[in-house]
């Protein structure tokens, strides 16, 4: 199942940046009061047909490894118990256990 849920949230992230200048040029001419109704129309139907994975709200932070979607640290793409694990292996450069 968590493999599942890591697939999706990557395809959903692939989607956003294959789509992300299209999706942008097309909100900014369907929000221009400026622009006739009919244009800002066919803009929103431009925006309609994108597919779900194309949208920014579908991308979720996900821990990598283990497809957990609470507590997760985003610069490593883990969760606190995947890095905890992965730093005291030694695993992420630059990461040491504290000690004072």
């Amino acid at each position: 199942m968590t493999f599942a849920r890591v697939a999706r949230d990557m395809k959903a992230r692939q989607g956003v940046n294959a789509n992300e200048i299209a999706r942008r040029a097309y909100l900014y001419v369907s929000r221009n009061q400026a622009l006739p109704p009919s244009v800002r129309y066919q803009a929103q139907l431009q925006l309609n047909s994108f597919g779900r994975y194309t949208r920014p709200s579908t991308v979720k932070n996900r821990c990598t490894v283990s497809g957990k979607g609470r507590g997760i640290i985003s610069e490593f793409g883990l969760s606190r118990y995947q890095f905890r694990l992965k730093a005291l292996a030694g695993e992420l450069p630059g990461v040491h256990k504290a000690s004072w």
